[in-house]
């Protein structure tokens, strides 16, 4: 918890400026956002429909192009506005950055979501299909790309930022992690229950292993792999990223509230792993 403490002690923390700075960070994002679209509207560079494409993962690549632009300038966003407020670089808010971390956790993930995957087709296996086809290959690289900016901005913006904010305010890791992660949780509800309350469980327990590894690199190759096999691997029919031409379609919606508890059980086995292992512990901040 100390080197987390470290960095986010950096640069001007009183509480005021931890409000300002997400108010600026969104209004700056929104400007850029209605100054670009306008001028490609002007200079005629948008395709028509590119607005209602950009909603459906089956037109890939305005949909995930379009999460990376627009996660893209949020974190930018926010990043310009804490170093005008607050004076805090975006290192400050990423933490101790270390790449092991960050690809343990990704191939961890990975193969947590195969074994879970493989448990919900003993149980409902006509609820699976091979969806490959001519546009999986491409989709895969798009995806990609989108999931990578969109993963990084979110890491930055609550498991950075935002945690920060509240661990200093509030001195203690489990209530700065659960209003983060209910805040974070929030964002999901339009995707319905199931995944809102999934989504605060993920976020509390990505807190709480930011603030024990010191930043937000776990966390990031955690979010990576879990948001990209739910958009390239197995796509549900109950997740967002449904019609994405991923390998293969999970219609299994008898299933949905199982895979809340079960992948909460699992994020709870890692987060202990993580906590009691000197192996995740941050380093002194430098």
């Amino acid at each position: 918890m100390d080197t987390y403490v470290a960095y986010a002690a950096r640069g001007r923390t009183a509480w005021w400026r931890y409000l300002l700075t997400p108010l600026l960070g969104l209004l700056l994002t929104t400007l850029t956002m209605l100054v670009g679209a306008g001028a490609l509207t002007l200079m005629r560079l948008l395709p028509p429909g590119l607005a209602a494409e950009m909603q459906q993962p089956t037109h890939f690549v305005p949909f995930y192009l379009g999460i990376a632009v627009t996660f893209g300038l949020l974190a930018a966003g926010v990043a310009l506005a804490a170093f005008l407020v607050q004076r805090k670089r975006p290192s400050d808010i990423i933490g101790q950055w270390r790449w092991r971390l960050c690809i343990q956790a990704f191939a961890i993930w990975i193969g947590v979501q195969v074994l879970l995957a493989l448990i919900d087709f003993a149980i409902a296996p006509t609820g699976f299909a091979l969806s490959v086809n001519s546009g999986t290959v491409a989709m895969a690289g798009t995806a990609l790309a989108g999931i990578l900016v969109q993963t990084f901005a979110e890491e930055f913006i609550f498991r950075g930022y935002l945690t920060q904010g509240l661990l200093l305010a509030l001195k203690k890791p489990l209530p700065a992690a659960i209003i983060s992660g209910i805040l974070f949780g929030s964002l999901h509800i339009p995707n319905g229950t199931a995944q809102a309350l999934n989504a605060t469980v993920f976020g509390i327990v990505c807190a709480l292993i930011a603030i024990r590894t010191g930043g937000i690199a776990l966390t990031f190759g955690l979010h990576l792999a879990n948001n990209y096999f739910g958009a390239a691997i197995v796509v549900s029919g109950s997740d967002v990223f449904k019609g994405s031409p991923g390998i293969i379609a999970q219609a299994t919606p008898q299933l949905l509230w199982w895979d809340v508890g079960i992948g909460t059980l699992a994020l709870i086995a890692l987060l202990c792993l993580i906590l009691r292992r000197p192996y995740f512990a941050a380093a002194p901040a430098g």
